[in-house]
């Protein structure tokens, strides 16, 4: 197994430096203007080939469970769907037309979708008819979600690997008095392994080709990690609103930043430097200061919905998530108001 292991990361490292000359070669590149941080042309490929990898993995390993295994699959499409954005700049409607179409294959045709989204001691929250619409739009948001998060060096994929790093951790405490396989836990290494090692072309270490994870990355993620989350609910691995800790700080911010906007009459989806990744680089002047400090919020909000859980009960753990989003939906609105008046 590790000779297989380290057979897949050095597959990992030719594939991303492959894609990355190719890019280049292509003009596959991002281009610098008024609204991004970056100076030079880079390649936006790393979605695309982070996808390429999760195949085959597919592959290599044969101990994926077939749904898992099916998710990245399908997510080959997703990040099909952004690369064609990332070279054409396509407009929202087009784009979200686009990402439907791999959504809505796992959800009718292969059940990938919730029927309840938790048992709270008083009630249980039983989606009944709205289970399809209700799995449909979570996932629509969250994948954008995701998306909202592509706009400095490092800051979706250090993200990704905390809820990863999350999700791992649930699965093994939540199961742990169970006689399990361990073919779920080693999933999310491998998949955190292949973001760990792209953020070494993310940031050129030791000279590598510079490569942007793009559209097709941050859908890419947004995709694999909706799907992971609907596939632990059904399975009944980890408690819903667990989950939902998992991806507070996404959650949080597509929400907040949404709000925000509707309330200044701005455009939806629109590109922005209202980000709340944009706001702490222009307070902390550091890509690595404005990486840790996101990542950190996240396993901090994290931190205290799984206490919550743990000390007391599921209801009182599903309150303190909305009444925490609502906190940091105030601060938002604040830094907001002292950043753009």
């Amino acid at each position: 197994m590790i000779s297989t292991i380290t057979i897949f990361l050095l597959v990992n490292i030719i594939i991303l430096f492959l894609s990355g000359k190719i890019s280049y070669k292509l003009k596959l590149v991002d281009l610098p203007n008024k609204r991004k941080i970056h100076s030079k042309a880079t390649a936006y490929t790393g979605g695309i080939t982070l996808s390429i990898i999760f195949l085959f993995s597919i592959f290599l390993f044969d101990s994926f469970n077939p749904n898992l295994s099916l998710i990245l699959s399908i997510g080959f499409l997703i990040s099909v769907v952004g690369l064609i954005d990332d070279k054409y700049n396509l407009n929202t409607g087009g784009k979200l037309s686009l990402q439907i179409i791999p959504i809505f294959y796992l959800i009718f045709f292969e059940n990938f979708s919730l029927a309840e989204i938790g048992n709270y001691g008083l009630f249980i929250l039983d989606l009944g008819v709205f289970s399809i619409p209700f799995t449909f739009l979570s996932v629509l948001f969250l994948i954008n979600a995701f998306n909202y998060f592509d706009g400095i060096d490092g800051i979706l994929s250090f993200t990704t690997i905390s809820t990863l790093s999350i999700l791992y951790f649930l699965v093994v405490q939540e199961n742990h008095y169970l006689v399990r396989d361990q073919s779920t836990e080693f999933f999310l290494a491998i998949i955190t392994l292949s973001i760990i090692i792209f953020l070494l072309f993310n940031f050129s270490i030791l000279k590598l080709p510079k490569i942007f994870l793009g559209d097709s990355g941050s859908l890419l993620l947004g995709f694999v990690i909706s799907f992971i989350l609907i596939f632990f609910a059904n399975e009944n691995l980890i408690h819903p609103i667990l989950l939902a800790w998992s991806v507070a700080i996404f959650v949080y911010e597509f929400l907040s930043i949404n709000i925000i906007r509707i309330k200044n009459n701005q455009k939806l989806f629109k590109p922005g430097q209202d980000h709340l990744h944009h706001i702490l680089f222009r307070k902390t002047k550091s890509t690595l200061a404005t990486n840790f400090l996101i990542t950190l919020l996240n396993i901090t909000f994290f931190a205290f919905g799984y206490m919550s859980y743990i000390f007391f009960n599921e209801l009182i753990s599903l309150l303190l998530f909305i009444i925490l989003f609502l906190i940091f939906l105030l601060f938002r609105n604040i830094y907001s108001r002292k950043t753009f008046n």
